[in-house]
């Protein structure tokens, strides 16, 4: 997509998250990958949310709603309320359980779009370094999440001066060697992650979201 659709696509998205009911709680929206590198147009529009658990939870929603539709976790995983709402976005993880990744998904992004969602309990800056260092311990370099972010809104607050920047181009990225670098990964680890990564953005189409728990 162009880049200013694009970063209009990030404006829609964060101005649903901060006035609509969602799934989950979100803490933290960050942009990630080509729109941060100032690419246009953008191939892909890689969107980082940061989840809060649901605090207390609601076991008699979570009770009527499995016995309606099959679904367990509901009041517990992913909001009652929500889900009674909106029943046909609720996504199931394979053990038949409502999963918060998924149904964020299935809220924010049509299945035709060019957008990969990662959600995580974590922070996106503290998710790198974790994904990074299990990436590297294993040898695992698919697993690596792309450092080079830039933080759109977190608890309520929105960058203006983010979304300026995005739209301007302006923010001085380096490659990703160099990023996973920074954070410790070796050259040749480094080199073999990039050219992993950029292989599977290759063989993705439509929609896709990754959940993460750390």
């Amino acid at each position: 997509m162009e880049r200013e659709r694009a970063v209009d696509r990030l404006e829609s998205l964060v101005d649903r998250v901060a006035s609509e009911p969602m799934p989950v709680p979100v803490r933290e929206v960050w942009a990630f990958g080509d729109v941060a590198l100032g690419l246009d147009p953008v191939d892909r529009l890689d969107v980082y949310l940061t989840k809060d658990v649901i605090m207390g939870g609601d076991a008699d929603a979570a009770a009527d709603f499995a016995a309606e539709y099959g679904i367990q976790g509901v009041g517990t995983t992913v909001d009652a309320e929500w889900a009674t709402a909106h029943p046909d976005r609720v996504r199931t993880s394979d053990n038949g359980y409502a999963a918060p990744e998924k149904c964020l998904a299935a809220e924010l992004v049509a299945d035709d779009e060019p957008i990969h969602l990662e959600v995580c309990n974590s922070g996106f800056e503290d998710n790198v370094r974790q994904r990074l260092k299990g990436a590297l311990a294993r040898e695992a370099y698919e697993e690596v999440l792309d450092p080079r972010g830039v933080c759109l809104w977190v608890d309520g607050t929105r960058d203006e001066e983010a979304f300026e920047r995005l739209r301007a181009a302006d923010l001085a990225m380096p490659t990703l060697p160099a990023a996973l670098g920074m954070l410790g990964a070796d050259e040749s680890a480094a080199n073999e992650a990039a050219d992993v990564l950029k292989r599977r953005r290759a063989e993705q189409e439509g929609a896709s979201v990754r959940g993460d728990m750390v």
